[in-house]
């Protein structure tokens, strides 16, 4: 079972509480939102394998080093996730997007498939797949289950913040994917809410609460 990664950097602790503030607007939520999304990129993407190349510089010869050739894939669960897909694109804009939909039950709290579109190639890709929240785990899990039928080269889960029970439950049903998350909070309440949390992302990031 790999560790998860939890975010301890100022900024995104900085960014994270302002995401927090029930008086933060939409669009600056969004804006937060795609910002930690890139900071979070940055540390997802750090094991990329790189080469080593010559260029010429405006004075000289050098040898430097670029990614090595790995096709990328961001997967964002809708709603939600669509908030952070340009955070992501902007760090990696040759990497291709796929779209998972997931809703949550309101009276089983089990997540319930609408959609699936992923790119034709993602058997030559690396996957990140973009949640905002980590609440019970059911809508990770069934999206990366449903990811893995396509098989992939690989599968890392990026959320901003996560409860302690949908952690566990990603990590055991999942072991061979690394989670990244930028907060990881208390405990669930009784409607399956992260507290504290943030509310609930998709209504703060479209305008619709």
């Amino acid at each position: 079972m790999l560790k998860p990664f939890i975010a301890d950097h100022p900024l995104i602790q900085h960014k994270v509480t302002l995401l927090r503030d029930r008086n933060t607007s939409s669009k600056q939520f969004r804006e937060l939102i795609r910002e930690i999304t890139g900071l979070m990129c940055y540390e997802a993407t750090r094991d990329l394998p790189t080469c080593e190349v010559t260029v010429e510089t405006p004075i000289a010869k050098t040898k430097s080093r670029k990614i090595a050739g790995r096709k990328l894939a961001f997967v964002p669960i809708l709603r939600a996730g669509l908030g952070m897909v340009d955070g992501a694109v902007e760090l990696v804009p040759s990497a291709r997007i796929g779209h998972i939909g997931l809703y949550r039950d309101e009276t089983t709290m089990k997540p319930v498939e609408y959609y699936c579109k992923l790119p034709g190639d993602i058997g030559e890709r690396d996957v990140i797949v973009l949640d905002p929240m980590l609440a019970t785990g059911g809508s990770a899990i069934d999206a990366i289950g449903q990811i893995k039928q396509r098989g992939p080269r690989s599968i890392k889960f990026m959320c901003i913040i996560a409860a302690p029970e949908g952690l566990k439950a990603l990590t055991e049903a999942h072991p061979d994917v690394q989670v990244y998350c930028a907060a990881l909070d208390e405990c669930l309440n009784e409607n399956c809410y992260i507290v504290p949390g943030l509310g609930d992302a998709g209504d703060r990031i479209f305008g619709t609460k």
